[in-house]
């Protein structure tokens, strides 16, 4: 193993030693060097997780979030040189973490926040002008052939909670007196301009976003929806799409000569 890799494991171990080879310029004890640096890389891990789950983090509280935080931390090392990037399997360890099992709902609001947190970051593609989304709309005559492509913040999430909800009631203070997260929700997350935004959707709805963003042609899309829920909105779910400039071309499927 070389010194790099035996500096890189040691670092997120906390019960390792010091890697031999270490030794400093004013001839102070590499040991006790590397542990405060080691203190210190751990602290920024964690401390950027409780910035990217600010709910996840106040569902628990700060001891238990950090001290679960501490645990992925040396579990799943970053993969990436972005800190923006780093957690994005928190909601996996959450989910397998049995200490958390008292708060069901966690993982999924981990998940929540994880796509708030890409849409963020997501590459900022210009939308199509929504006059002119209506006009392609109102002036197609094979509507079901037509295929639309999203903004590459959007993203959805199904749950068995009432996640959207439950994320929400935080935004706020004293709403959690009053939710019952206990019935299933589906969430929308986009970017619009420099803003996140988060909207509670139905599992159609989430149904026929995941068909559109599959490259699905609208007709079969909104079949995948109806399978998913009989009370599909075809002109709710599109008027929020709209609305919320995260079409970015529309194009038909063309047709095969038999």
């Amino acid at each position: 193993m070389s010194l790099h890799d035996a500096f890189a494991r040691a670092l997120l171990a906390p019960d390792q030693a010091c890697p031999d080879g270490l030794f400093s310029s004013n001839g102070a004890d590499p040991a006790s060097r590397f542990a405060v640096y080691r203190n210190n890389v751990h602290s920024a891990l964690i401390n950027a997780l409780a910035t990217a789950y600010p709910v996840t983090l106040q569902l628990v509280g700060d001891e238990f979030f950090r001290a679960m935080a501490g645990l992925y931390v040396q579990a799943s090392p970053p993969a990436s040189p972005l800190i923006s990037e780093y957690g994005s399997t928190l909601a996996e360890f959450i989910q397998a973490f049995e200490p958390a099992a008292s708060v069901p709902y966690l993982a999924d609001v981990a998940r929540l926040e994880r796509l708030r947190v890409c849409a963020y970051h997501a590459a900022d593609t210009p939308a199509l002008e929504q006059p002119a989304i209506l006009h392609a709309l109102q002036g197609q005559t094979d509507l079901g052939q037509l295929r639309l492509q999203l903004h590459p913040s959007l993203a959805t999430l199904n749950s068995a909670y009432a996640v959207v909800a439950v994320w929400a009631a935080h935004q706020t203070e004293d709403a959690m007196a009053t939710l019952n997260p206990w019935h299933a929700q589906g969430a929308l997350v986009l970017r619009q301009g420099l803003a996140v935004k988060v909207f509670a959707i139905d599992s159609g709805s989430v149904a026929f976003i995941d068909s559109l963003k599959h490259g699905a042609a609208l007709e079969m899309a909104v079949t995948d929806a109806l399978e998913a829920s009989a009370e599909f909105d075809l002109h709710h779910c599109l008027t929020l799409l709209i609305s919320h400039d995260v079409i970015t071309h529309l194009h038909l499927e063309p047709k095969v000569s038999p």
